[in-house]
């Protein structure tokens, strides 16, 4: 049974790979996100996009504005509305600032999919389907955790202040975590989250968890902070997404976990059912949760090669 199934697969992937190969310049997919591709997150979102380009044989165009900007970002997604793709794949970090030009594109008819940010909007807009994680949920999940590893104190870095997204995992960290966290806003700038967690760490002797909102931008400043100040072991550090040198930090047991979205999923997973509704009609029937995903030690090892790579 088990060598029928693998040959069937094996026909069934031939059989799909000649007809995307056949109409590779049938289907034309943009995707407009709020983060630029030379982001580490975001690098691994759009390594996810045009490997789905590929294996299905379409055309797709990544945007993004040069800073995390909405009115440039609604432009955007109005100039690819002009364009009349067969699908539109848009990340949603402010609903409102957002939202009419989405809804633009939904009443030119074009098929949108959200992803990584907007779960909670996505529908209201008009999205077919939403990919990612639902970010209160994902914080709360974090804020157990590390409430169930003796964490007393804690303080949530808030590297985008005013991305609808990272203020819903703080306030589900708070959740989660039973309350008593506060949130440190920052800039993206790594230096100045390390000096303002240091800054924080020193004030109050009482904290004893951190979580970070991006792994390259609070996380593997906050674990390099806790270092310098000697409380790399008294001092749980976490972050939300993934980077190899916070994965290492994992391993090496000087940072407690990550909380892993897929966001390799977040650039594929759109771009296959977007182009699978263009060719065949087909799409989910509902939203796609990419995670979250706790990384712990005895994962993290496990993972770093493939975050090298750009798929985690």
């Amino acid at each position: 049974m088990k060598s029928f199934m693998t040959k069937l697969l094996a026909a069934a992937a031939l059989v799909i790979g000649s007809f995307s190969v056949a109409s590779a310049d049938d289907v034309k997919i943009i995707v407009v996100s709020h983060g630029q591709a030379n982001d580490a997150f975001w690098s691994v979102v759009k390594n996810g996009v045009t490997k789905a380009a590929e294996d299905l044989g379409v055309d797709v165009d990544y945007r993004a504005p040069e800073t995390f900007d909405m009115v440039a970002m609604s432009q955007l997604i109005d100039a690819a509305t002009n364009q009349e793709p067969d699908g539109l794949v848009v990340s949603i970090p402010d609903g409102d600032a957002l939202g009419p030009a989405i809804k633009r594109a939904v009443a030119a008819g074009i098929p949108v999919v959200s992803m990584n940010s907007g779960s909670d909007v996505s529908k209201s807009l008009g999205a077919v389907l939403h990919v990612g994680q639902e970010e209160y949920y994902a914080g709360q999940v974090a804020g157990e955790a590390l409430k169930a590893m003796g964490g007393k104190k804690g303080i949530c870095v808030n590297h985008e202040v005013g991305n609808v997204s990272l203020d819903q995992r703080c306030a589900g960290f708070a959740e989660g975590f039973g309350g008593n966290v506060k949130v440190l806003p920052t800039t993206n700038d790594p230096s100045d989250v390390k000096a303002k967690v240091k800054a924080a760490l020193q004030s109050d002797s009482s904290i004893d968890t951190v979580l970070g909102l991006g792994a390259t931008t609070s996380g593997e400043p906050s674990v390099a902070a806790a270092e310098e100040l000697g409380k790399g072991g008294s001092v749980m550090v976490s972050t939300f997404d993934l980077s190899a040198e916070f994965l290492q930090a994992v391993a090496d047991g000087k940072a407690t976990f990550l909380v892993d979205q897929q966001q390799y999923l977040q650039g594929y997973l759109p771009v296959a059912f977007l182009a699978m509704n263009a060719r065949f009609g087909l799409i989910p029937g509902g939203n796609v949760p990419s995670g979250p995903n706790l990384i712990t030690q005895e994962k993290a090892a496990q993972v770093v090669e493939l975050a090298a790579k750009g798929i985690r």
